[in-house]
């Protein structure tokens, strides 16, 4: 998406992509073998891998964000007041934390977005505050759910899944790694090698009067269960930042439609505004090599990954 484009926030991935080899067994969801959790009890809900005799590449698991090389704020530090909600429930215009409704009653994020249009972010009730733990304004800080699978697909390398039915609107799960500066991010990007994936995320929120905010988020090596989510043109997950404690967004990721047990996760890279068909750079060189294919199988599928240019050149 250009840095340009007006509204609430965007997001852009670095030609973020796997390597790609044919699963050579089965991949039918199945029985979560013993004793084998790719998030080593750190969530609510163990994170089964399949097939059984396989596990992804090794990565510290974290469930929530670090401070990575670079960054600005320390996203397990509490910088936010908490809300005096005792005796009534948090409800907008009486909660501090609560600009407009977030939640239903079940749950379920009320402001999805649209295409084209910015979902809003969202600020949950935080450990300042004074409201129960019940509070209809604590999703995303609750974690898992749903259980989750992450499994060998066929052309994407590991990909994640879900193992029951997950309503529209519901949070799913966080995409979870170290927060970056710009310097930090592109020594990484730099660094890197054409069969290397990209993990990293650029998160931009336009505020007020021009200004941009921006958030770097690399689950390389520190991250949760989100680094496995792969990319789709017709995605079945949105992206949305919440604030909790602090200024540092989580980067949630919600059922943007009824989810079937069994059907693999995915999300746009892209943010939906970078990465269509007619541009004339379709095909242009990312990082000096081809655009990687997008597998994603969607009839709008765009042919190549999102790119993001500005996660590769210098810092004006």
């Amino acid at each position: 998406m250009p840095r340009g484009r007006a509204g609430l926030w965007e997001m852009a991935a670095g030609a973020r992509g796997r390597p790609w080899g044919a699963a050579d067994r089965e991949q039918e969801p199945g029985t979560p073998s013993a004793g084998l959790d790719v998030a080593r009890g750190l969530e609510n809900l163990p994170v089964a891998a399949w097939p059984p005799r396989e596990q992804p590449p090794p990565f510290q698991y974290t469930p929530d964000h670090v401070a990575g090389p670079g960054a600005e704020a320390d996203p397990s530090q509490i910088t936010f007041p908490g809300c005096s909600c005792l005796q009534t429930p948090c409800i907008p215009g009486a909660c501090p934390c609560l600009h407009h409704e977030n939640y239903d009653d079940n749950a379920c994020l009320r402001h999805l977005g649209s295409e084209g249009r910015y979902a809003q972010p969202v600020f949950e009730c935080n450990a300042m505050c004074q409201c129960s733990d019940h509070c209809c304004n604590r999703v995303v800080q609750r974690g898992l759910h749903f259980r989750l699978q992450v499994f060998r697909t066929d052309r994407k390398g590991w990909g994640l899944r879900t193992l029951e039915s997950i309503p529209a609107g519901r949070f799913v799960c966080e995409y979870a790694g170290e927060v970056l500066g710009f310097s930090e991010v592109q020594r990484r990007i730099q660094s890197q090698t054409a069969h290397d994936c990209n993990y990293i995320i650029a998160l931009r929120e336009h505020v007020y009067n021009g200004q941009v905010m921006e958030t770097y988020i690399d689950p390389t090596y520190t991250g949760n269960i989100g680094r496995f989510l792969n990319h789709s043109c017709e995605p079945n997950l949105v992206m949305v930042p919440v604030r909790v404690d602090s200024m540092v967004p989580k980067l949630a990721l919600f059922a943007a439609k009824d989810i079937l047990p069994g059907e693999e996760l995915s999300y746009d890279y892209s943010g939906k505004f970078l990465n269509m068909k007619d541009n004339e750079d379709g095909q242009r060189l990312e990082k000096g090599g081809p655009r990687k294919p997008c597998y994603c199988g969607a009839r709008s599928c765009a042919a190549f990954l999102p790119y993001d240019s500005s996660l590769f050149t210098p810092e004006s």
